[in-house]
């Protein structure tokens, strides 16, 4: 079964609407985008498009490339400062000449939308759960959620180690007692573990790296992969052979993607629930 991501986010972008629609405050939400990367335009003008279509105010600030750290933490804390700007959000990647990891904690994590910071990453590790979940494995839980799938006693296996993906979604399908293994560029015998997964997330930037044989019958596959390839979109999945394999697949686009931007939208409402209680 294909499931529909664009359909489940859909719905969640409707609760986040309807919650808005309840509320004396008009969210504001911070995008800081360095440089013109083609790709993270495409994104920032998601945002700002979705933020619009619930009720929620955007604001961008633009920094050339070759800005220096300085001043995009400077105003990072004149943002954390500021009453009416209730999430921030830094574009990646950021040009190499930045310290990304400096950069991402100079955000107040109670307007850490991302989810990022040393402190949020710390709480989802550690169980502590009033921190700020990244947007695309909040998505991914979502979807296993709306599909009824029970993690407890399943084999779940995660590709990929990144802090934006691999990393939490291994975290957060432990505490739905998955039992799971986290695979990356050096993992051996990748195959045979591949197929002894139950749910199988794949978040590496390979396009068509997972192929069918790779796939346990019936299993639940999420694909997190986006890649540009000649005017098309390819996940890390060969979806195309894949599909008569899996239980439950996500397409690409149309799958997780759809979902990303739901969860932040969320995650938007939630920075003003932890701000709020100050």
């Amino acid at each position: 079964m294909i499931i529909d991501g664009k359909l489940i986010a859909q719905e969640l972008k409707d609760e986040v609407k309807a919650k808005l629609a309840k509320m004396d405050t008009k969210l504001t939400l911070l995008v800081i985008m360095v440089g013109d990367n083609p790709a993270s335009k495409v994104y920032v003008e998601s945002k700002e498009k979705n933020c619009k279509k619930v009720g929620m105010l955007t604001k961008t600030l633009l920094f050339d490339e070759n800005v220096p750290q300085k001043k995009i933490i400077d105003a990072i804390q004149t943002a954390n400062a500021d009453p009416s700007i209730h999430g921030i959000l830094v574009q990646l990647p950021l040009p190499a000449h930045l310290d990304e990891v400096k950069i991402i904690d100079a955000i107040d994590p109670k307007k850490d939308v991302d989810g990022l910071t040393t402190v949020n990453q710390g709480k989802l590790f550690s169980g502590i759960n009033d921190g700020i979940i990244p947007a695309t494995p909040k998505g991914i839980m979502h979807i296993l959620k709306k599909l009824f799938i029970n993690l407890e006693g399943k084999t779940a296996v995660v590709i990929g180690r990144s802090k934006l993906v691999g990393k939490p979604i291994a975290q957060l399908l432990l505490s739905k007692n998955a039992t799971v293994t986290m695979c990356h560029s050096k993992t051996e015998n990748l195959k045979d573990i591949c197929l002894g997964a139950d749910v199988l997330v794949v978040a590496i930037g390979k396009a068509k790296f997972i192929t069918a044989d790779m796939i346990k019958p019936d299993a639940v596959v999420i694909d997190v992969g986006i890649n540009r390839n000649f005017g098309r979109i390819d996940g890390d999945v060969d979806f195309e052979n894949a599909v008569s394999v899996a239980g439950y697949i996500t397409p690409v686009p149309g799958g997780v993607g759809q979902l990303t931007i739901a969860c932040l939208l969320e995650n938007v409402i939630e920075c003003y629930k932890l701000q709020s209680r100050e």
